[in-house]
């Protein structure tokens, strides 16, 4: 399966991608990851990205789709993957497009979550991070009997400053009006499928898996 998965934060979008990586044993690719990896082993695209985040530029398309023709050529990625985090613009879009062409990989589709905005400020205020191993809690994973513990390694839970409620309404119209053009340019080559994210999380895997299965199945 060759997936790229949209979603807005608190969709749930993490958690999916993970359930499609141990059903279809494909890695999960975020670009976030792949930009930390190169800086952190000084790769020579890492090198040149890092002079554009330290001054606290975007990094520029042409590095960000270099790092992603390494990994999708490489063996971990020779049975598929679920792309993350790339394209954020149209024209984004069309260069990977190209590589995918020159690369020979055949797109299964387009993923996108969607999630009502009550219920994504609801799941985004709710949650809690670990300071010490830096898991993340949604309110029904936390003990009402220790409520600022961490389940997993009993350190301190904490709120990021990036999920009050201003803010995450901010974030939430900065997404929508990215990905509003984006996800049409997918519409228009049928690569584009909505799934309702507001659903119980087993349920909305269940359903991805089985749009997945039938859109693989010959004509």
């Amino acid at each position: 399966m060759r997936i790229i998965l949209f979603g807005p934060p608190g969709s749930g979008k993490g958690t999916q991608a993970k359930l499609l990586c141990d059903e279809f044993n494909i890695p999960h690719i975020s670009t976030g990851d792949l930009l930390r990896a190169a800086v952190g082993n000084k790769t020579p695209l890492g090198i040149k990205a890092k002079q554009y985040m330290n001054t606290g530029n975007l990094v520029p398309d042409e590095i960000m789709i270099g790092l992603i023709h390494e990994v999708l050529e490489s063996e971990r990625a020779k049975n598929g993957f679920i792309l993350d985090g790339f394209p954020r613009t149209v024209n984004q879009a069309k260069a990977l497009d190209e590589m995918f062409a020159s690369l020979k990989i055949q797109l299964d589709c387009v993923i996108s979550l969607r999630v009502e905005h009550d219920e994504i400020t609801r799941r985004l205020t709710e949650r809690k991070s670990c300071s010490s191993c830096g898991r993340i809690y949604n309110a029904s994973q936390i003990s009402e009997d220790h409520p600022n513990a961490c389940p997993y390694c009993g350190g301190e839970l904490f709120q990021r400053k990036d999920d009050t409620p201003e803010t995450v309404r901010h974030r939430l119209e900065v997404y929508l009006k990215e990905t509003k053009t984006l996800k049409n340019f997918y519409r228009q080559s049928n690569r584009f499928i909505q799934i309702d994210g507001m659903q119980e999380i087993g349920k909305v895997h269940d359903t991805i898996v089985s749009i997945l299965h039938k859109r693989r199945q010959p004509a």
